[in-house]
């Protein structure tokens, strides 16, 4: 399979709110837009989209019709700092504080209206024991 494009599908009842946060908060702007269905494009970089979907829309088989479970978004940005304070001054949840963790990132969560975890990170160096478990391409700098 040769995958052409790749991105998450949000489903959830409330498609125009959850659009509009995405829209505000993390600088999306619609390509496609109907009652049961958005597809977001980053202002900032074409190739990061996002969908919402009706979590109860037809196109969805019966077995896997509902809400977001389990789902963190990750956003790698360059001043993750500067996010978290335009988070805080917004009124998001902040779930976890901005924080440096010894694998190699610097990073706050918090969450969308349904309840799905975004990950703010900038990656940084890890400590020497996480260091010698990546890959050395992989390694941030």
């Amino acid at each position: 399979m040769k995958t052409t494009s790749y991105y998450p599908v949000i489903m959830t009842g409330d498609v125009t709110g959850t659009a509009a946060f995405y829209r505000t908060h993390f600088r999306f702007e619609a390509l496609f837009e109907s009652d049961w269905y958005v597809h977001l494009q980053s202002r900032e970089d074409r190739r990061v989209n996002l969908a919402i979907l009706d979590g109860d829309h037809a196109t969805i088989p019966e077995a896997g019709r509902g809400r977001v479970s389990g789902l963190i978004l990750n956003f790698e940005v360059a001043d993750p700092d500067g996010e978290y304070a335009r988070a805080r001054a917004a009124g998001l949840p902040i779930l976890q504080e901005l924080r440096d963790e010894e694998f190699g990132q610097r990073h706050f969560i918090t969450a969308d209206p349904n309840g799905v975890l975004i990950d703010v990170i900038k990656p940084i160096p890890p400590s020497a024991e996480f260091a010698a478990q990546y890959d050395v391409e992989a390694l941030p700098e």
